[in-house]
């Protein structure tokens, strides 16, 4: 048979797997690949990990369980650990593997490393296929074009509900054909040259990585508890692990698919009811749909220190101990600094406490929000 990579990166999953679907549709063996990237463990400019201890944890029990899963249908994961456009392109070659198949990026450092890894499978004659895996609405199916995507969500929200239609999901598939693959060998947290973790007994929830996980927690809040008929209500609450749906670790990994989340909806509607807290996490979604979009339009302007608006902003240079004082909880605000201690300890923060948070740093401290950003981007759970 035809030998192919499937390559995966933020979809760790078998359901609704497109990358999966189409290397088994076209007849290939598949050869199950995750690539530890160092970039992905390095400090940024901002002097903060780009992936802490909490994510790199969820990250490593999550590639465990697609381990797993892979196993129970006659496969495996192999987990390499390099630059990818070295170590896909070596696997490729070692078992001449005419094609690899991807999750598509739209982000530029990973577009980056996604065309440094075509060009390596191009010099052996292997090719690259790439599909979009991590939206609710694909792509393809907007009713407008890139370049007039509306920079306003309710307008985008509008013209999208009105329009436009979500795609089925993608039966798993029951079976994968591949010779015996080595048993997972995975780093440990120190490996990666981060801190063990040790969790607060406060924090609202344990977030266990892995696609099993991902599919317990929607069936919990959706039809064990019900509490999604009053997600409206209780959305904004900040305390324990009931007030929101906490799918968002996992949809960050693509453990779970956007679209598997809005099938679960349309399911408890129809046996529940449905109501404006049911349509309310769908329109959640499609406030994700709606950022990853405007990566897609505007690229790395949104990285920049004055946005896609060239805003003039309120910031002077940047204080270090303001700064501190924020980020470990000092700075004499007992709502934020409560916020930010949550945050320090457990990886997580409520929706509300993120907004509030952020906020403060900007408008109150008036700091360059991006130290801010890159913050989050080790300490979340879920970034």
């Amino acid at each position: 048979m035809k030998k192919a990579i499937v390559w995966f990166k933020t979809d760790l999953r078998l359901h609704d797997n497109e990358t999966l679907v189409q290397a088994v549709a076209q007849q290939f063996e598949v050869i199950p690949v995750y690539c530890i990237d160092p970039k992905h463990y390095s400090t940024t400019a901002y002097g903060f990990a780009k992936t802490g201890s909490f994510r790199a944890q969820f990250i490593l029990d999550s590639l465990k369980n697609l381990d797993k899963n892979l196993r129970d249908i006659g496969s495996g994961l192999t987990v390499v650990t390099g630059a990818p456009e070295v170590e896909i392109a070596a696997i490729a070659k070692k078992f001449d593997v005419q094609k690899v198949f991807a999750k598509k990026e739209v982000a530029t450092e990973e577009r980056q490393t996604q065309d440094l890894v075509e060009n390596a499978l191009w010099k052996i004659k292997c090719t690259l296929e790439t599909y979009s895996t991590s939206t609710l609405y694909h792509a393809t199916d907007l009713p407008f074009s890139l370049k007039d995507i509306p920079d306003v969500f309710t307008a985008f929200r509008k013209k999208i509900e009105k329009e436009t239609t979500v795609r089925k999901t993608f039966e798993k598939p029951t079976s994968l054909h591949w010779p015996a693959i080595e048993p997972l060998l995975l780093p440990t947290i120190e490996q990666l040259g981060l801190a063990p973790l040790a969790l607060d007994n406060r924090a609202a929830m344990i977030f266990e990585g892995g696609e099993s996980a991902a599919l317990k927690r929607l069936n919990y809040y959706l039809f064990e508890t019900k509490a999604l008929s009053n997600y409206k209500e209780t959305r904004n609450g900040m305390i324990g692990e009931r007030y929101s749906s906490k799918l968002s670790a996992w949809l960050s990994v693509g453990c779970l698919s956007p679209r598997e989340v809005y099938a679960a909806i349309k399911k408890y509607e129809e046996q529940f009811g449905a109501n404006e807290s049911t349509y309310w996490l769908v329109f959640e979604l499609l406030w994700r749909d709606y950022f990853r979009f405007m990566m897609k339009k505007h690229g790395r302007s949104l990285f920049l220190k004055n946005g896609i608006k060239t805003m003039d902003l309120a910031t002077g240079q940047h204080n270090a101990q303001k700064f501190n004082a924020w980020m470990h909880g000092q700075t004499g605000n007992d709502f934020i600094d409560a916020n930010m201690m949550e945050l320090k300890l457990t990886g997580f923060m409520s929706n509300r406490g993120r907004q509030n948070v952020a906020s403060y740093l900007c408008n109150d401290l008036k700091l360059d929000w991006r130290y801010g950003a890159a913050y989050f981007e080790q300490q979340l759970i879920d970034y």
